[in-house]
């Protein structure tokens, strides 16, 4: 059994920051690429990034470059997801999720088996 926890979500006002936190068992997760997916009312849940087992190769979605950073620590159990320069539009839930070893597209939702149960992020002045 793997379980995935989100934390850290919250309010914050445009311009802000938030750090979401992920924690997952080690003990049948090990070695799968980690990622964080968000999803607003009426839209479909999207990439947001990912990271893999080592902390050292990440990817963004185009619209969180530059503003989000996703790390790992793997001994500890743990994903961040350090979000700054928050914009209106980055309100969602988001969710963590680990990849299976078998699913080459790490953009897409259906790559991915074990899901978290989400955290809202809400950004508004």
């Amino acid at each position: 059994q793997v379980d995935l926890v989100e934390s850290g979500g919250g309010l914050a006002r445009p311009g802000g920051s938030l750090t979401l936190s992920c924690v997952h068992s080690v003990r049948t997760s090990g070695g799968r690429i980690m990622a964080w997916f968000r999803q607003s009312p009426g839209k479909e849940r999207e990439f947001v990034a990912s990271v893999n087992f080592s902390g050292k190769m990440t990817t963004y979605a185009d619209s969180v470059k530059a503003r989000f950073t996703i790390s790992r620590d793997y001994n500890e159990r743990t994903a961040w997801l350090q979000m700054d320069s928050l914009k209106p539009e980055d309100t969602a839930v988001y969710y963590c999720a680990l990849k299976k070893f078998s699913a080459d597209n790490v953009y897409d939702v259906a790559s991915y088996d074990t899901w978290g149960q989400g955290t809202q992020v809400t950004v508004s002045s």
